[in-house]
């Protein structure tokens, strides 16, 4: 399966907003149920500016992934961005994920010189932990009663990626 990365094109609401209303999209996610279109065409809009970037991955020309990074605007935190992920159901555990992770860490250390990238996964993902422990992020605590999903609080693990703990 050839998978490809490219920025994002405000045309991509509609197939971006079908990955996050997928049950197991967005229950991994902090995203509702039942995404608009109108949302994401607004957050695709706002994500062009010099510290933001949202990259997609495409199989035959379809949209199967969605990676937002997006860094610090605080001065003294000029080096840090923060990620979000999301995989269509059809593609987990196909290596869309990693190749967009890929993507990501490349653009923010190499062209934005961010030596560290943050991110918070639910404790009990752990495919998705699995995968940011395999390009480098580490375990740095867990918020208790993180997010409400489906009638319930789960905790969230807070990891992140320093240049210098490269894999």
């Amino acid at each position: 399966m050839n998978i490809s990365v490219r920025h994002t094109q405000y045309g991509d609401a509609a197939a971006i907003a079908a990955i996050y209303s997928q049950p197991l999209v967005y229950a991994a996610t902090l995203q509702l149920p039942y995404p608009a279109t109108a949302v994401w065409e607004k957050r695709l809009s706002e994500s062009s500016d010099a510290g933001s970037h949202s990259l997609v991955a495409l199989v035959d020309e379809e949209i199967v992934g969605h990676i937002y990074l997006a860094a610090s605007p605080a001065v003294r935190r000029r080096h840090v961005a923060t990620i979000g992920m999301g995989v269509s159901e059809d593609f987990f555990g196909q290596g869309v994920g990693s190749v967009l992770l890929a993507a990501a860490i490349d653009l923010a250390e190499n062209w934005m010189a961010v030596t560290r990238i943050e991110l918070e996964v639910y404790a009990d993902n752990q495919p998705a932990i699995g995968l940011y422990r395999k390009f480098g992020f580490i375990d740095e605590g867990i918020a208790k009663d993180y997010a409400f999903r489906n009638g319930h609080y789960v905790d969230a693990m807070r990891m992140a990626r320093l240049t210098r703990n490269k894999p």
